[in-house]
């Protein structure tokens, strides 16, 4: 049985939203400096907190983050995220992980960003997971 923390939520998460957006979104962990040539980029985050249930369970939270060229543009498509989180990744088995109850933390906002170039959009999400028994 594979331990608690054994799945990569952040992987997971970027893996399930990259097909869910397709090809026209970029989806990563970090960003370079290449940001404004690859607008729409979502970049996800597996923040420093969370817990587990000691055995199997890992509850992580997860910022997303939309850069986009405006602020309208961010905004929704940080929205459609939250759709998409809240609404098809709770309940799925992806990439090697059962997503069992997934939450908001905090609704998506407009965040600073010193580009002028962009806007930044983002959410904080809880999602339980376990590895695939």
């Amino acid at each position: 049985m594979a331990a608690v923390g054994s799945v990569d939520v952040e992987l997971l998460v970027i893996q399930w939203l990259q097909a869910q957006l397709g090809s026209g979104v970029v989806v990563r962990d970090e960003l370079d400096n290449n940001l404004l040539a690859e607008l729409p980029t979502v970049q996800v985050e597996r923040i420093p907190a969370g817990d587990d249930d000691g055995f199997r369970v890992d509850r992580a939270l997860v910022d997303i983050d939309v850069y986009a060229s405006t602020r309208g543009a961010a905004v929704a498509m940080a929205a459609q995220i939250r759709g998409l989180v809240l609404g098809s990744l709770r309940g799925s088995t992806t990439g090697g992980a059962v997503v069992g109850r997934v939450g908001t933390v905090t609704a998506p906002g407009v965040r600073p960003y010193e580009n002028t170039g962009l806007r930044r959009v983002g959410a904080t999400y809880e999602i339980y997971s376990h590895p695939v028994s």
